[in-house]
Parts: structure tokens; sequence; C-alpha cells
């Protein structure tokens, strides 16, 4: 339920024209920020609500049940600390917003309109388009351990318990050529057999991709040169030259886990669960003797 005062209803009630719509992103790291379709700034709850040209959203619809409820907001690129580069690096992705609506000739009469999480963000030369979802789109998503051969964790995550910081599983190194986009020749890894670092993660140190972090889709070793191939290509461009870290991939058997992690007791599958054929199967009794 809506929380409104007692003035701002009045004022609603007598079709005031003083309203405007303010935006509040809260990013994964705590980072808020603020926009109004306004025409000037308006500050309030702590936080200051940046006049955006051009910020205007789709209408809100809620409705009955458990369907998730989407609007799209769209704008121009015109903030200065709503940059593109961060747009396409993924940093505002699930980042949380609150929609209120304002009376900009008196700011501390809002109401809260709507709360929900950033979904699919898409750019058009000095513009962009984001979805909003309402919260219940996270009902829809899995819950739980699944039963299955493979563990159901990220290697190095909590559950799983590895600490990928050790020397064994981090390796550091510098970028020699680039294949393709999705596949370079490097340096620094020479110690590491080929395979080691395969779904793995490397993190880029420095160079327009810093701080972007993508799954590894193989580590090769051909003759004395050590490629790294990833599963999609880097958001922001690779250079020669830039620096990088990578950790141990898992290919989340029991084997790998006991024996290149030594971490079979926290292993999260079920490695001895019957299969196909012991589910066909059935008793069968032999021909009665007379």
């Amino acid at each position: 339920m809506k929380q409104i005062s007692q003035e701002l209803l009045s004022r609603l009630g007598g079709g005031t024209t003083t309203l405007c719509w303010c935006w509040r992103l809260t990013r994964r790291d705590g980072v808020e920020f603020g926009f109004t379709d306004h025409d000037f700034d308006l500050s309030f709850g702590g936080l200051l609500y940046e006049a955006a040209t051009g910020f205007t959203a789709s209408e809100i619809k809620d409705s009955v049940g458990l369907n998730v409820d989407n609007l799209e907001v769209l704008s121009a690129l015109t903030s200065d600390r709503l940059r593109a580069d961060d747009l396409v690096a993924g940093v505002y992705d699930d980042a949380k917003v609150e929609i209120y609506r304002v009376d900009w000739s008196d700011p501390s009469l809002h109401v809260l309109m709507r709360t929900g999480n950033l979904g699919e963000v898409r750019r058009s030369g000095h513009s962009f388009a984001a979805e909003v979802r309402g919260l219940a789109h996270y009902l829809q998503q899995e819950k739980g351990r699944l039963y299955q051969f493979s563990c159901d964790r990220d290697v190095g995550d909590s559950e799983c318990g590895v600490d990928l910081q050790q020397a064994a599983f981090l390796g550091t190194g510098t970028i020699l050529s680039l294949v393709n986009e999705r596949r370079f020749v490097v340096d620094g890894l020479d110690l590491f057999d080929a395979d080691w670092f395969s779904r793995g993660l490397v993190t880029f140190l420095d160079g327009p991709a810093l701080g972007q972090s993508v799954e590894v889709k193989s580590h090769a070793k051909i003759g004395t040169d050590v490629s790294i191939e990833l599963w999609e290509p880097v958001l922001q461009p690779m250079q020669v030259g830039q620096s990088f870290k990578i950790t141990a991939g898992c290919d989340k058997s029991f084997t790998a886990c006991k024996a290149k992690f030594n971490n079979g007791i926290n292993f999260r599958g079920f490695p001895h669960m019957p299969g196909n054929d012991f589910v066909t199967t059935f008793a069968r009794t032999g021909k009665a003797s007379r």
C-alpha cells in the first residue's frame, strides 16, 4: 500500500500541476544516483535528483497475481555520472530502482510509486532504454539445490570454500598478441598445465577493459605459445600489453574437486546418484516351477 501524506493527497485532489517523476538508482556496490524529469535539480531523502533532459518512463501498470510488471525508462546520456562505458560494462546490472511521484514546489511531498530492479539496457547512439523489472521476477528464478551429478556451486564461492588466491590457483600475465576478439596469446602462464584455467575467470587489470571479468572457455599450450580463449567477447577492446589475472577453473565433477582442489568434502553434487538405466529397470521374476 502506498503511503501518501494528507497534504500531498489534498494537492493531488485539487488537480495540482506541480508534479514530476524522480528515479533513485542504487547500484550493487551501494553507490546511489538520483534523476528527475523536472527542469531543475531536486533534493529529498538525503539525495540530489539531477535534472536529466529527455528522461521519460513508460506507463506504470500493476497486475493482480505474481506476473512481473515491467516498464521502461528512456533517456539521453547527458549526466556526467551516468557513463556509457559503465552501462556497457554491466556496472548497473540488477541495480535497485525506486520511482517517485514528487511535488517539485515542495519535494518533501512525494510518494514511492514503484520499486524494482534494472534489467536489460539497450543503447542507441547517445541514448539508452533501461527495463525496470518488478520484484516479482525474483520469484521466477530457481532456488535451492539441484539433484545432479555435477556440483551446483561456483568454484571459490562460500559453499565451495576453495581459496582462489593461493598461488596454485591464481596466475597473472600480459597479452602478447590478439588472435580474434575472444582469443589471445599470453605471457606469464608457462608454469601451468594446459586446461588449468579452462572454465576459470580472467579479470583485466588495466587498459580499456579494466575491471571486466570474463569466463575462460579454454587454456591451451601449443609449443611455446600459451593462449586463452573466452566464452564471449570483452565489452571493451583488449590491447597488446594489457595485464590480467586469471583463476583456475573447475568442470564441476567430483574427480576434479578431489584431484585438482583437494576439496571433495565440500562437493555440492551427487556423484553416486542412479542414472537413466536404473530408472528404467524393473523387477523380473523367474518362471514358476510346477
